[in-house]
């Protein structure tokens, strides 16, 4: 007999909240009773989910008793701070912040890629950066055919990943440029209307970002691959929605394009938009509102015998985020581990 879920979203009112809120009714997943959380600033909010008007509730260690699911799209603090009573409390958590991903115990999972990871979990588990997701997604099927030797990965991230403060920002600095004014940054460390910043969270001391190391160690960690040879560079582009990412594989043994395509196209939740002769190649404003990752530019790398180079872009809000969230919680409920 089919089961219901007593659901928690935290985050409720943030970007990747209300798009988890959005499939939650796309996909009908069985929910019981949903409860939404937030901070201060937004408790007493109603919100309205399909037939349920809700008004959102502050976030505290209580606020999970009889909880089964508990969906976290929160900074990387309030994780840390709540999730472990969340847990105390009995409830399954889905963790979208950095807080816990390298941690040894805790899964971080693509289903379509680990969800064996699942088995055993201690109820937390996370996912990873928006960044990370599509490209673990398109390159696993890959490396279980062939393994990959190394990956350079350079990333093109829209504001929405950054947050709603950060999406307003590109509004109000567009605004500004057009009406011949001068732009004011807040939220970057510079303008991003009109330009790009190569700059995705701080700067470490090896000279990559914050965010460049995310997406070199939780591919590692998804993959399995402790000894893989990945770099990254992030940047932040001028878009509302859609993270693409110019991707480089060297290869065990040679492959070609063909090869590529063939097993993409055999691989669940990965679309192939690749016919450079009409103009037909993945951008983010195609992939807005989309499930999938898309693919496209799959071409030999001039530079190595056994290297492919290929786009990739995805909705960084759905699959970068609330999306593998559901999918993760879909696939805890059909292996009975909740």
């Amino acid at each position: 007999m089919a089961k219901d879920y007593n659901v928690a979203v935290v985050g409720a009112t943030g970007l990747v909240g209300q798009e988890f809120l959005k499939l939650v009714l796309e996909r009908g997943f069985p929910i019981k009773e949903l409860r939404l959380l937030a901070s201060n600033r937004s408790a007493g909010r109603r919100v309205t989910v399909g037939e349920w008007d809700l008004e959102v509730e502050e976030t505290n260690s209580k606020s999970f008793a009889g909880v089964d699911i508990a969906f976290f799209s929160a900074t990387t603090e309030v994780s840390k701070q709540i999730i472990p009573a969340a847990v105390k409390a009995g409830a399954v958590v889905i963790d979208d912040s950095a807080a816990w991903r390298m941690e040894p115990d805790v899964p971080l999972v693509v289903p379509e890629v680990n969800a064996d990871d699942l088995e055993g979990h201690k109820g937390t588990i996370s996912i990873p950066n928006c960044p990370t997701t599509p490209l673990v997604h398109t390159l696993w099927p890959l490396h279980t055919a062939n393994p990959i030797k190394r990956i350079i990965v350079d990333t093109y991230q829209s504001v929405s990943g950054h947050g709603a403060k950060a999406v307003q920002e590109l509004t109000d600095q567009t605004r500004a440029v057009l009406d011949g004014n001068s732009a004011t940054a807040h939220v970057f460390p510079h303008q991003i209307a009109f330009s790009l910043l190569p700059h995705v969270d701080v700067f470490l001391g090896s000279g990559y970002t914050k965010e460049e190391w995310k997406i070199i160690n939780e591919t590692k960690k998804i993959m399995h691959e402790p000894d893989l040879a990945i770099s990254a560079t992030c940047v932040r582009v001028p878009v509302y929605v859609g993270h693409c990412e110019a991707v480089h594989v060297e290869f065990s043994h040679p492959i070609t394009p063909e090869d590529v395509q063939t097993i993409l196209r055999d691989t669940p939740g990965v679309t192939i938009q690749d016919e450079p002769s009409v103009n037909l190649y993945p951008t983010p404003r195609g992939v807005v509102g989309k499930d999938d990752t898309f693919v496209g530019r799959i071409r030999q790398d001039a530079s190595h015998p056994m290297g492919i180079a290929l786009w990739i872009a995805s909705d960084n809000l759905r699959k970068g985020a609330a999306l593998n969230a559901i999918q993760i919680a879909e696939e805890l409920v059909a292996r009975r581990l909740i």
